[in-house]
């Protein structure tokens, strides 16, 4: 018990060490020696848990997915309007990238691992299918106009999520993201609310998910 509890710690130290030179300098320009010394562990550590440095990157992804479908579930428990809970989603998934950076060295790997298309495509499939069935629900509970098709719209606020943490990056490091994801829903929820719903805007523009445990790594 003491050898595994042991390992665990050094697996969870690895992660947190692969993470910030991921995050820091990419796939391509993360170096294992840079790993093993951010990490503060040996190299034979290191290739105990994991096997290449793409084999690390790709768990951090898969970790970075884990928390972001846990708080998807989460939120999906709430007692909230389905609308709402998008907009939950939506700051939960700012809230992740402001405070883990197991979450930012995932978005950064995956996005430069598409380049060649070696990405994978879950993290944003299973995004777009959890907004597609909560944008389906906001339709029958009246939130939504009935003309809004569930899909292409889960669609879009994914991939108009994904362009302003991009745009927030480049321009303020991702200090305003939080108000440009604001700005979105300013803009968007007039125009696909039905006019009987506009004084609710207020109130779903505000709406947060606020996590009774923090959705850190299990590693």
């Amino acid at each position: 018990m003491v050898q595994q509890a042991r390992a665990a710690a050094t697996k969870r130290q690895i992660v947190r060490g692969a993470a910030a030179m991921f995050e820091k300098s990419g796939f391509e320009g993360a170096r294992l020696g840079n790993i093993v010394e951010s990490a503060g562990i040996t190299k034979g550590a290191l290739y105990f848990h994991f096997r290449s440095k793409e084999d690390l990157a790709r768990f951090i992804i898969g970790e970075q997915h884990r928390i972001s479908i846990a708080s998807v579930e989460a939120i999906g428990r709430e007692q909230a309007p389905a609308i709402e809970q998008i907009v939950m989603l939506c700051h939960e998934l700012v809230r992740q990238i402001a405070n883990d950076p197991i979450v930012r060295a995932g978005i950064r790997i995956t996005l430069e691992l598409s380049i060649d298309d070696q990405g994978p495509a879950d993290p944003y499939l299973d995004w777009i299918d959890s907004c597609e069935l909560l944008t389906a629900k906001a339709v029958e509970e009246g939130d939504l106009r009935r003309d809004i098709d569930p899909a292409r719209f889960a669609r879009f606020v994914i991939g108009a999520f994904t362009g302003l943490d991009t745009v927030s990056q480049v321009l303020t490091k991702r200090t305003d993201l939080a108000e440009r994801v604001d700005d979105m829903w300013e803009f968007v929820l007039p125009g696909i609310m039905p006019t009987g719903r506009h004084q609710n805007i207020a109130r779903i523009r505000r709406a947060r998910w606020t996590p009774v445990e923090d959705n850190q790594s299990a590693v």
